[in-house]
C-alpha cells in the first residue's frame, strides 16, 4: 500500500526529543559494496553514523481510567533489572558497527520493549516468557483479550464486554431484543469498560447464533448512537440495499456447523515463493468469488505453478469494497462478501492440504474513518487516551483519509496483539503480511519523504517509538504462538534492524518487501530504449539491501495493477495483447520482445533480488489490463475486477508460454533452493554486450538483455569446477522462445589464472565455461555431480504441471524436457 505515496521531504515533528551529538556524515547505510564475485552473501559493508543522545522524556504516557493497568503499575519498578540487562544487551550493533553511534536510541527502546513486555506478561499473560519461551502456545489461550472483550459465553448466557470511556450510558441492541435495548442497560466499571451478562431462556441461546446485534451508547453530546462492536467475529449488510450500514453478528455456530481443520500446518519452506491473491477478485466472472470457489478451483492452480505460499490480501472486513480491503473497519470480522469465518477456515485448511502455507495481509497501520460500520465510531470527540486512535492532525493520514492508532494505549496495544493472536489460533494463517509499516515507523509517514540511506532519518525525532515497540510486542507474539511464522514487512524506508530478531534489539521481522524493484522496473519500461538499460544499474537495484536483513523480491503486485498503472506484460505489450497473441499466426516484434522480457524481468528479479519471491494473481501469465473495483466512475462494473483464467488455458494463446516458465521458474527453486542460498556472486555487468552473469547457490545465470546480438561461445565465469548443463532456457519452445539453445551439450569449465588470487581469474571467477547467449534470453546452468555421471538422469520437464486432486489432495507431474529433475518420483500413487 505505501507505493501509492510520494516521497519528497517535509518532516514533522515528533513526540520524541533527539539530539545528535556529532556533526552528521550522510553516508548510505548500504554504503559500500565488495568486488563482485569474491565473497558470498549480499556483498554489502554497512557505514559508520553518529550518536544520538538518550531521550529525555519517556514515550509511554500511561492510560487513565481505561485498564487496571493505570491502577496496578504507576511506579512498578520490579521489571526494571531485567530491562536494564536486556537494554545492555544488543545484538544488532555487532553485526553493523554504523549502528553503534545510535545505541542509545537502541538501549532506549530495548529498555522501553522489555518493561511493556514484563507488564504484559504481569498483568495480561499475553507475552509471558517471550523468544525464550518453551511453554506451549496454548497455555495463553486464556489470557486471549477477545475470550473477555466481545461476546463470549459464560455459564448460563452470553456476556459482552466494551471499551468505551467516553460513553456515559450504553445498551446491547439486536435481533434478540427487537432492537429495544431499555431492557439490556450495560453497566461501566472504572477503566470505562461497559459489561452485561444476557441469561439464556432455558434450552435457547441468549442469543441467537447468526443474529445481529449493535453496541448503543450516549456520548457526553447527549446523543445516542449505535455501534458495530469493535470485538465482533462477523459483520453484514444487505446486499440489495445500496449503501446501507453493516450490522455485527454474534457468531457462534453449534458444533455440527463449525468447521474443524483436518490438515496440520505445513512446514516452513527454506525460501518463500508466494502467491499473492485477492479472493474476492478471483472469478473468471464479473462478481465478487467465495472462499470456498477460491479454495477449490484457484488453489489447485497456486499449487501446479509451485508456489509455497498463499498471501491472502482483504480478509479482514471493509465496508469500501474497493479500497482493496486496507480501510479495515472490523479488524476480527472475516469479509463477509466472500462467505463466512467457517468459509474462510475451509479455504485455509485445503491450502494446508495441498502443502500451502497461508499469509494475511494484516492491516495494522490504519483504519477507516467511517464511523458508521468501523472501529472509528467510537471516537466521539474524547481525548486520544480514552481512544483507540490520535487526535488531531497526528490521528488522521491525509494522502489514506484514514485514522492513526495510538499505540502508546494499553487498550490499543491489548487489541491489536490480541487481533494478531485470533488470526492465528482460530483460523490457523502461518504469519503475516504487515502493511504500510513505513507509515507506522515515522511521524511524518513516509509522505513527501526521499530516503537516502543517512541512517539520522532512522533515528531522530520524526521516528514513532510507540509504533516501533508495538511492532516489536507483535512480532514477539507471533514467534511465541507460531516458532515457524512468516511474517514480513511493507517497508519502503529500510530501516535498519527491521529484519532482525527483537532479542538482537531488531524489530523482528522474516522479511521486508523490495519495494523499489518494481518501481525500478516502471522507470526503465516507461523511460528507457532497450539499448539504454543499464546492466550496472539493473544488478545495483536487485542486491542493494542489508546484510542479514531478508527480502522478498517482486517485479510487480497489486499495486502496479490497480487502475491507473499498468501490469509489466501491459506496459510491454499493450494494445497488441488484444489483437497478437494467438498462437497461429507469427509474433508481431512487439510481443515476441514483450514475451521474452516478461521472462527476464521476473526471473532476475527473482534469482537476485530477495530471499524469497512474490507474484500478484495473474501476473504469472501477463494478465492484460488493470483492475478496477465496481464504482461510479465504471457504472458499478465488475468486469476488470476479475482473472481471466481461460486465457492461459486455451491452447492457442500465448498466455501459456509466460505461465509455464513462471511454474519453471519455481521448480528451479524447489529443487536447487538457490533463494535460500546465502552464495550470490555477480561476476559480470557488462553494459556493451548487455549482459549480466551472477552465481545463486552453485547455478550459473545468464541473462542477455541485448535485442540483436548472440553471443556463441561467450566465457562465462564460475567457482566450482565440472560439468555444467542447462536447467533452466527461457529460449525453451515450450515457453514462447525460438528453441536456439541446446539442452545436451555439455559445458566443461577451465581453470582461470592462480588459485586464491581473485585479481588473477577471468571476472574474480576461478573457472570459466563457454555458452551460447541468444537475445533476450535467460539462461541457467548446473554443475552435474560425479554421482550423476553414471546416473539415468530424468528430465521433468519445466513446463511441468503440478495439479492437485480435489479428492485424494495429490499431485501428478507430466513428464518432458527442460528442468533436469533425478529426484522426484512421477508414479502419481507415490506422490
Amino acid at each position: 500500500m505505501m507505493g501509492s505515496l510520494g516521497f519528497l521531504h517535509k518532516p514533522a515533528l515528533g513526540s520524541l526529543p533527539f539530539s545528535s551529538s556529532k556533526p552528521t556524515r550522510n553516508r548510505q547505510h548500504l554504503a559500500i559494496q565488495k568486488p563482485i564475485g569474491v565473497t558470498s552473501g549480499s556483498q554489502k559493508f554497512l557505514g559508520h553514523q553518529t550518536f544520538l543522545s538518550a531521550p529525555r522524556i519517556s514515550i509511554y504516557r500511561r492510560v487513565q481510567d481505561s485498564s487496571t493497568i493505570s491502577a496496578l503499575v504507576t511506579d512498578d519498578s520490579s521489571t526494571m533489572t531485567s530491562a536494564e540487562e536486556d537494554a545492555d544487551n544488543i545484538g544488532i550493533l555487532g553485526t553493523d558497527p554504523g549502528l553503534e553511534q545510535y545505541k542509545d536510541h537502541f538501549k532506549h527502546r530495548v529498555r522501553k520493549y522489555a518493561e511493556q513486555k514484563a507488564l504484559f506478561e504481569k498483568y495480561e499473560r499475553v507475552l509471558r516468557n517471550l523468544h525464550k519461551s518453551k511453554t506451549p502456545p496454548h497455555c495463553f489461550l486464556h489470557s486471549a483479550g477477545y475470550l473477555k472483550f466481545g461476546f463470549n459465553r459464560e455459564e448460563g448466557g452470553v456476556v459482552y464486554r466494551e471499551w468505551a470511556p467516553a460513553a456515559r450510558e450504553a445498551q446491547l441492541i439486536g435481533d434478540f431484543n427487537g432492537w429495544n435495548g431499555a431492557n439490556h442497560n450495560m453497566e461501566r466499571n472504572q477503566f470505562g469498560v461497559w459489561s452485561i451478562k444476557v441469561p439464556d431462556s432455558g434450552e435457547n441461546p441468549a442469543i441467537p447464533h447468526n443474529s445481529r446485534v449493535k453496541f448503543r451508547f450516549k456520548h457526553g453530546d447527549g446523543v445516542w448512537v449505535d455501534r458495530i462492536p469493535a470485538w465482533i467475529k462477523y459483520a453484514i449488510v444487505d446486499p440489495a440495499s445500496f449503501g446501507a450500514p453493516y450490522d455485527g453478528v454474534y457468531w457462534d455456530p453449534p458444533s455440527s456447523e463449525r468447521y474443524q481443520f483436518k490438515y496440520p500446518r505445513p512446514p516452513k519452506p527454506k525460501a518463500p515463493r508466494i502467491y499473492e491473491a485477492h479472493v474476492g477478485m478471483s472469478s473468471s466472472e464479473p462478481r465478487i468469488n467465495s472462499y470456498r470457489e477460491f479454495a477449490d478451483d484457484v488453489l489447485p492452480r497456486i499449487r501446479a505453478n509451485n508456489y509455497n505460499t498463499v498471501q491472502l490480501m482483504a480478509v479482514m472486513e471493509h465496508s469500501y469494497y474497493a479500497s482493496f480491503g486496507y480501510h479495515v473497519t472490523n479488524f476480527f470480522a472475516v469479509s463477509s462478501r466472500s462467505g463466512t469465518p467457517e468459509d474462510l477456515k475451509y479455504l485455509i485448511d485445503k491450502a494446508h492440504s495441498l502443502g500451502l502455507r497461508v499469509l494475511m495481509d494484516v492491516v495494522h497501520s490504519h483504519a477507516s474513518k467511517n464511523v458508521t460500520d468501523g472501529l472509528s465510531g467510537f471516537d466521539v470527540g474524547q481525548n486520544s487516551q480514552e481512544s483507540y486512535f490520535h487526535t488531531g492532525d497526528r490521528g488522521y493520514h491525509k494522502l489514506w483519509d484514514s485514522r492513526l492508532f495510538n499505540y502508546a494505549n494499553w487498550e490499543v496495544l491489548r487489541f491489536l496483539l490480541s487481533n494478531l493472536r485470533w488470526w492465528l489460533e482460530e483460523f490457523k494463517f502461518d504469519g503475516f503480511r504487515f502493511d504500510g509499516v513505513t507509515s507506522m515507523l515515522y511521524h511524518h509517514h513516509g509522505v513527501n519523504m526521499a530516503f537516502t540511506g543517512n541512517y539520522d532519518e532512522y533515528f531522530n525525532e520524526a521516528t514513532d517509538v510507540d509504533a516501533v515497540l508495538y511492532l516489536m510486542l507483535a512480532n514477539s507474539l507471533i514467534r511465541n504462538i507460531l516458532p515457524d511464522a512468516t511474517v514480513i514487512a511493507e517497508d519502503v524506508s529500510g530501516m535498519p534492524g527491521l529484519g532482525r530478531p527483537v532479542f538482537e534489539g531488531g524489530i523482528g521481522f522474516d522479511y521486508r518487501l523490495a519495494m523499489a524493484i518494481p518501481d525500478k522496473w516502471i522507470d526503465y519500461l516507461k523511460n528507457k530504449n532497450d539499448e539504454d538499460w543499464s546492466m550496472k544499474e539493473i544488478s545495483w537495484s536487485l542486491t542493494n539491501r542489508r546484510y542479514t536483513e531478508k527480502c522478498i523480491s517482486y517485479a510487480e503486485s497489486h499495486d502496479q495493477a490497480i487502475v491507473g498503472d499498468k501490469t509489466i506484460a501491459f506496459l510491454l505489450m499493450d494494445k497488441e495483447m488484444y489483437s497478437g497473441m494467438s498462437c497461429l499466426t507469427d509474433a508481431s516484434p512487439t510481443i515476441d520482445r514483450g514475451i521474452a522480457l516478461h521472462k527476464m524481468i521476473h526471473f532476475i528479479t527473482m534469482a537476485l533480488g530477495g530471499e524469497g519471491y512474490l507474484n500478484f494473481m495473474g501476473n504469472e501469465f501477463g494478465h492484460p489490463e488493470w483492475i478496477d473495483f465496481p464504482r461510479e466512475g465504471n457504472g458499478w462494473s465488475y468486469e476488470k475486477c476479475r482473472r481471466q483464467w481461460d486465457l492461459v488455458e486455451l491452447e492457442h494463446l500465448r498466455y501459456k508460454f509466460m505461465n509455464a516458465f513462471d511454474r519453471a521458474m519455481n521448480l528451479l527453486d524447489d529443487k536447487f533452493s538457490f533463494l535460500a542460498s546465502t552464495k550470490q556472486i555477480v561476476s559480470s555487468t557488462n553494459e556493451e554486450d548487455k549482459v549480466i552473469v551472477f552465481e545463486r547457490g552453485d547455478l550459473v545465470f545468464v541473462f542477455n538483455f541485448h535485442p540483436e546480438n548472440t553471443y556463441d561461445g561467450y566465457k562465462v565465469g564460475c567457482d566450482l569446477p565440472g560439468k555444467y548443463k542447462v536447467a533452466l532456457d527461457s529460449d525453451a519452445l515450450e515457453f514462447g522462445g525460438h528453441g536456439r539453445v541446446g539442452h545436451d551439450a555439455d559445458h566443461f569449465t577451465s581453470p582461470e589464472g592462480i588459485p586464491g588470487v581473485p585479481e588473477t581469474n577471468f571476472n574474480n571467477r576461478p573457472n570459466s565455461f563457454k555458452v551460447l547467449s541468444p537475445p533476450r534470453t535467460c539462461v541457467v546452468y548446473y554443475r552435474v555431480e560425479e554421482k550423476e555421471e553414471n546416473d539415468d538422469i530424468d528430465l521433468v520437464s519445466a513446463n511441468e504441471t503440478l495439479t492437485a486432486d480435489a479428492g485424494a489432495q495429490r499431485e501428478n507431474f507430466k513428464k518432458s524436457a527442460y528442468v533436469e529433475d533425478n529426484d522426484i518420483d512421477t508414479n502419481p500413487s507415490n506422490v
